[in-house]
């Protein structure tokens, strides 16, 4: 029962740590089948994730402060689509410029307006996203019945809950709506998009200000539901770990779903391996060789190791 009871622990932990990797990717999804390169997650999480914190402590409101990391990170996308479709700039530039402002952004901002060296004031449990717990349906006790539904399944935050939502969402509109076929041609065929009548630039300014709005909700759950506040560089590097898992679940919800899962699963392992390490003195494995894990398999990823990708024909492409 202890092993099984690890292990439900294990996979709880990786739940918890997948979530804003998955808004995140799904995020990315949503703009990088219209076409458009979105390299400016990182960025976008973290002003999203400060917004929250700031507005949270505030308001006392952890509903404004998500409201505020949604405006936020749908603002800066909204930029980067002016960049990159009006005026056809360089995609992955815009977005580098995006991470790069968000970093000295968010901390000149936080000491301006807290004074505690870039971090935002610890939120209040009333100031943070709310947690879910299940109905008592099942007893609490030590069989493995009930440590699932308790520990896996109950208990977690809101936002856990909605992601899962807005997979399956997301994959019956690119699936079977008008909508989803549009962006799926935006991606893929712009110019027979343009042909039947329809805006290829209204198409892809749409889907970047909607994966910006979801990007948001990614760094609110960051310093407002999974954390307490905000602190420098909070992100460190989710959103680059999240063009992974992109990548690896080869621009389709499910897919980006378990490929998340999957980098949550192993950062959580992480974790554990990090705490064992610590514990047993006769283990000798330098901890940064284990934090430095999740990294090494993004590049991997990111290196083409997963094989051929099927990315979006037209995707970075502006001229057509």
């Amino acid at each position: 029962m202890d092993a099984a009871f690890s292990w439900i622990l294990l996979l709880d932990a990786s739940l918890r740590l997948a979530t804003p990797l998955l808004f995140a990717a799904l995020a990315g999804m949503i703009s990088e089948r219209a076409g458009i390169i979105d390299i400016g997650l990182e960025g976008k999480m973290l002003l999203s994730a400060f917004a929250a914190a700031a507005v949270a402590s505030i308001t006392g409101s952890p509903w404004q402060g998500l409201a505020a990391a949604v405006v936020i990170s749908a603002s800066f996308s909204l930029l980067h689509a002016f960049a990159c479709i009006t005026h056809k700039g360089d995609q992955v530039v815009s977005g580098i410029a995006i991470n790069l402002l968000a970093i000295a952004l968010t901390v000149l901002l936080a000491q301006r307006l807290f004074s505690l060296g870039g971090m935002t004031p610890i939120l209040e449990t009333s100031e943070r996203l709310p947690v879910i717990s299940f109905p008592q349906w099942v007893v609490h006790d030590d069989s493995w019945l009930s440590q699932l539904y308790w520990q896996l399944f109950s208990g977690h935050n809101i936002l856990i809950y909605v992601v899962f939502i807005v997979v399956i969402i997301a994959g019956y509109l690119l699936k079977y709506s008008p909508w989803g076929m549009h962006l799926y041609a935006a991606g893929e065929n712009p110019i027979a998009l343009k042909r039947a009548g329809l805006s290829t630039d209204r198409i892809r300014y749409f889907a970047v200000v909607a994966g910006g709005g979801i990007c948001g909700v990614a760094g609110a759950y960051l310093s407002i539901g999974h954390g307490a506040g905000f602190v420098d560089n909070m992100t460190v590097g989710k959103g680059f770990i999240a063009l992974a898992a992109l990548i690896f679940g080869k621009w389709h919800p499910v897919g980006v779903m378990f490929s998340c899962l999957f980098f949550g699963f192993l950062e959580a392992l992480t974790i554990r391996l990090q705490a064992v390490t610590l514990a047993n003195a006769d283990l000798v494995i330098p901890i940064q060789v284990i934090e430095v894990i999740p990294y090494i398999l993004t590049l991997l990823v990111l290196a083409g190791f997963i094989g051929k990708s099927s990315m979006p024909a037209a995707l970075g492409k502006t001229n057509y």
